[in-house]
């Protein structure tokens, strides 16, 4: 099977479907992948870097002719007319604001999968592209106000004087917010934050925020995303909004809702209270604004000089995210550039484990066999965990592992003042192992459980 990658032809798009490092995944996994020539060019990903992973450059019509098609945005009509009877076509495709693009494509004897309407949930993760755009965005978010605001972000006292640490207020603590006020508190800003959701609160006060709550009883998220607010959430969220919209000096808003129009959090008037050289970035832009006053896809400066920044391609400003150089490739797909570098090097650890177990005194080989043992179903179990679920395993790992705490604790009783002293740490470092671990995992479940009602 073909994988065609194509060039993006909307305007002002820079990214690709495929970076080299991905083209190559896909090669291991057997399939065949042709390059449109140019495709990643805007994204600092050459041509040369494809043929490298193994791909094949061609030209853009046989690009668009295989049988699975990956883009970036949904193709025009006249790109869909280039699709083969029969191919599966895989892209961004926002069916729900969109449903004049469905009925086209379902008109077509073609499958079209939307990758952005992948359900939020574990085991779908690695596919979430609304997750990792959104992260993408809210971190260009706060480089764009940066390059606009007239001051610095962190404060400065200097022989000249003293310059105060600019305020950020952050409207939506999810992906974009959250990427948004780890960016802004690492260049040394006052990180505020707003969410419906109150269960985000420790989040925001993890990369550096406080947190703004609103007073009034929400329905808890169990999808990740915001729910639509209540009409007393929104009078007393417009109303903490003002307040700060007169205080802060950039605003960032993240709120959208799936397949909704974006929810006005920002009037005209909070914007004339904010003070001259304020920016304000709104993410919603492209689905309506979070902001009154917002031009989606350009700059505008309002009466009072606060400037309002509605790009809607930010994630297309950082096309080169996962922009690691794949190693060429040697030998057939989905094998190492040297596996008998492997073999040799499984077979001296052996002999060294064996010569251990064979001349070592007791009880050290069978403490040796137990290690070895351990390791190897140690990776055999870890190995088949999802990637999502490694740190509430591990939480409950280290928890698990304080058995050793028996041990030291045997140890106390020892005359000898060296051995209690040792033993002393180990019962302590078992301790907040232990304690740990199961404070962790407690907190991590807690934020997939509805709240009592």
């Amino acid at each position: 099977m073909q994988i065609g990658i194509v060039a993006e032809s909307a305007a002002g798009e820079t990214r690709v479907a495929a970076t080299p490092s991905t083209a190559a995944q896909l090669i291991k996994l057997g399939y065949q992948v042709a390059v449109a020539a140019g495709a990643g060019a805007l994204a600092s990903f050459p041509d040369a870097d494809y043929a490298a992973a193994g791909a094949t450059v061609v030209p853009p019509e046989e690009a668009w002719s295989a049988d699975v098609v990956l883009t970036v945005n949904a193709p025009s009509d006249a790109e869909l007319a280039r699709l083969r009877p029969g191919a599966t076509l895989v892209s961004w495709l926002s069916p729900g604001l969109h449903p004049e693009l469905v009925e086209r494509l379902a008109a077509l004897p073609i499958t079209a999968l939307a990758v952005d309407a992948v359900p939020r949930i574990s085991r779908a993760q690695s596919m979430d592209v609304l997750s990792s755009t959104a992260n993408i965005a809210g971190y260009r978010a706060v480089i764009e106000a940066a390059n606009e605001f007239g001051r610095f972000f962190t404060g400065q006292v200097t022989a000249a004087g003293k310059v105060p640490p600019a305020k950020v207020l952050v409207a939506g603590a999810g992906v974009a917010g959250l990427a948004a006020i780890g960016a802004a508190s690492s260049l040394g800003a006052i990180v505020r934050a707003t969410d419906p959701r109150p269960e985000v609160a420790d989040q925001v006060r993890s990369i550096g925020g406080s947190y703004l709550a609103v007073e009034v009883e929400v329905e808890q998220s169990t999808d990740g995303y915001a729910k639509a607010t209540s009409e007393a959430y929104d009078r007393r969220a417009a109303e903490l909004y003002s307040e700060q919209a007169r205080d802060v000096d950039i605003i960032i808003t993240t709120a959208n809702i799936p397949g909704r129009k974006a929810p006005v959090l920002i009037t005209a008037a909070d914007v004339a209270s904010m003070r001259s050289g304020s920016v304000i970035v709104d993410l919603a832009a492209a689905n309506g604004g979070n902001v009154e006053g917002t031009v989606p896809g350009e700059r505008a400066v309002t009466a009072n000089g606060v400037i309002i920044i509605g790009y809607t391609d930010l994630a297309a400003r950082r096309p080169a995210r996962p922009a690691r150089r794949p190693r060429p490739r040697r030998g057939p797909p989905g094998r190492g550039p040297r596996p008998w570098l492997r073999v040799l090097l499984a077979a001296i650890g052996g002999a060294v484990l064996l010569a251990g177990i064979a001349f070592a005194p007791a009880p050290l080989p069978q403490h040796l066999t137990v290690f070895a043992l351990a390791v190897a179903v140690g990776f055999l179990v870890i190995g088949a965990v999802h990637h999502a679920l490694h740190t509430p395993l591990m939480s409950v790992t280290n928890a698990i592992s304080g058995v050793v705490v028996v041990g030291a604790l045997l140890q106390l009783a020892t005359p000898d003042w060296t051995v209690k002293a040792l033993a002393f740490v180990a019962v302590l470092l078992v301790s907040i192992n232990i304690f740990g671990g199961f404070a962790v995992t407690r907190r991590m479940l807690a934020m997939f459980r509805k709240a009592e009602r």
